[in-house]
């Protein structure tokens, strides 16, 4: 198992499954947010947040898919990410926050990446098109969710039934070009991507990803690379 200490030192077993202690901190680089040590619904986790001057103002900007993240610098290509996560509305939420919370990966120096989230509070409501934009992938910084909506409809993005103020569990499956969603241990993908637009050679960091309005936890964050990087 490799677990990152408190020096952020990174120790791997035979099985080469990678595991981060719930409180161990000290390894994470953060963009836009704080990250903590906290307690939700009884578990020890990450609580990653977000000040209110860093909302999108959709009065006077375009709302986007940023780089608001906490992530660690490993160096990931293909395999499996699996953890809990929780999102709650901040008490200042504007009013379209709809609980953005999901993971970052290959996550690249100069911070591009490839990201697939959840919008709990869509996932709830008796409206099927907000419905169905309850799971979203991106990629940043050039293909966020309005151009990929925009270009190729419905095609990254789907329903699935999760909701706020409760954990979720989610496997993502990155093997290539490809990825897949998987939710609270389904045997079938909620959403499943097969052109992930950095391309198979994109590689690099893991992180948590949260977006205006969230107070995001994350918990039992491990991966399992298919196949090492030369530089692991």
């Amino acid at each position: 198992m490799m677990t990152l200490s408190a020096t952020g030192v990174l120790v791997a077993n035979a099985q080469n499954v990678h595991q981060v202690g719930n409180q161990d901190i000290a390894g994470f680089q953060v963009r836009g947010v704080q990250l903590q040590q906290s307690q939700y619904l009884g578990q020890q986790a990450f609580k990653m947040s977000m000040p209110a001057t860093s909302y999108q103002n959709p009065d006077t900007e375009v709302l986007t898919d940023r780089a608001m993240l906490a992530w660690l610098p490993v160096d990931f290509t293909d395999g499996t990410i699996e953890l809990d996560v929780a999102s709650t509305l901040a008490a200042d939420a504007p009013a379209y926050a709809r609980g953005f919370i999901g993971v970052a990966f290959r996550i690249s120096d100069n911070l591009s990446f490839e990201g697939l989230y959840l919008r709990p509070a869509n996932s709830q409501v008796d409206d099927q098109v907000r419905r169905n934009h309850s799971a979203q992938y991106f990629s940043y910084p050039d293909f966020d969710f309005a151009r990929l909506r925009r270009e190729s409809p419905e095609k990254y993005e789907s329903y699935v039934d999760v909701a706020l103020d409760q954990w979720t569990h989610l496997s993502i499956e990155v093997r290539g070009d490809a990825a897949r969603l998987y939710v609270n241990d389904a045997a079938r993908p909620a959403l499943i991507v097969t052109d992930l637009k950095h391309g198979a050679a994109q590689h690099g960091g893991i992180g948590f990803w949260i977006e205006s309005g969230t107070v995001g936890y994350f918990r039992n964050l491990s991966w399992k690379p298919l196949k090492l990087h030369p530089n692991q």
